[in-house]
């Protein structure tokens, strides 16, 4: 009866196998044959050999460097952010009786809107031209402060847009998952605290960050790997030519090399793509492990 309704199990589950075979394992092995192929030609499907000529250049080109260290600065400043301030705003929404429903939908609306239209706004805010310094401009000239092109000035400027641009998009979809989560935490171990006289400092570390710990990790993971596939965003802010603008970011780079003003070049795309691959695997398997030791801690 059990090996029947294994095998039933494996039936079911046969549709997903096939999928994810054709369109995530073969296409994954298919770029890292290309990856080591030197060469290689899409017209004409040679190569002029195999080695790992491909990483070497990649790894040494002053775009991919800069389009990795973009991504980095990216990563490591907006995934802690926004999880922390979508916490926050999770455990005000929660202790909200009244329009707490309003306040909810507010703040998911960023999320449901078009990525492009979020990233004109941000421009308008943000972008100084001969006609307007922006927004942005127009309070820090009234608190006394100079004038700063956010887009096209210092590196730190663009930087900062950039992340408080993914901060904005990504938040939405944090406070959703973390007020249901808060939600689901039993109310009798906050009644018990409360004729223990337990402070509130003290319910949130010993109860609610507990309870709700698998869902912060998984915003982590997901938030990391998000953030390494960024290149939409950059775009909506700062335009397609990325290397110019000093912003472009890994998997910018990666297009570029298949197809945009350097591209023809789907070895060191491959290369690159290989790269990014390993970088995630790695960033989510530390994730998952130190997840998995806090669970069971």
């Amino acid at each position: 009866m059990f090996e029947r309704n294994n095998l039933k199990a494996w039936f079911y589950l046969l549709p997903a196998i096939i999928f994810l075979g054709v369109f995530l394992v073969y296409p994954l092995f298919d770029v890292l044959i290309y990856s080591f192929e030197e060469g290689y030609n899409f017209a004409s499907g040679t190569s002029m050999g195999t080695g790992l000529y491909n990483y070497s250049y990649v790894l040494h080109d002053p775009y991919f460097l800069s389009a990795l260290k973009n991504t980095f600065i990216l990563v490591i400043i907006t995934v802690p952010l926004s999880t922390v301030l979508a916490l926050l705003i999770s455990l005000a929404l929660s202790s909200i009786k009244k329009l707490q429903e309003l306040f909810q939908t507010i703040y998911f609306l960023p999320y449901v809107t078009n990525t492009l239209a979020v990233g004109l706004v941000f421009m308008i805010l943000f972008k100084k031209t001969p006609y307007s310094d922006g927004l942005i401009n127009l309070l820090l000239n009234v608190l006394g402060m100079n004038s700063i092109d956010f887009i096209e000035g210092p590196y730190w400027a663009k930087m900062f847009v950039l992340c408080f641009y993914t901060v904005w998009i990504v938040l939405p979809f944090k406070i959703l998952i973390l007020t249901s989560a808060l939600a689901s935490v039993n109310k009798d171990y906050y009644n018990a605290a409360k004729i223990d006289g337990t402070s509130r400092t003290r319910v949130f570390f010993k109860i609610t960050l507990p309870m709700i710990l698998p869902m912060v990790f998984y915003l982590i993971i997901t938030g990391f790997i998000g953030a390494f596939k960024a290149y939409s965003d950059v775009v909506a802010i700062f335009g397609t030519d990325l290397n110019a603008a000093g912003m472009n970011t890994i998997v910018g780079y990666i297009y570029d090399m298949l197809y945009g003003t350097s591209g023809g070049y789907p070895s060191f795309a491959s290369a690159a793509a290989i790269i990014l691959f390993v970088i995630v695997l790695t960033i989510t398997v530390i994730n998952l492990m130190v997840s998995r030791r806090a669970n069971n801690g």
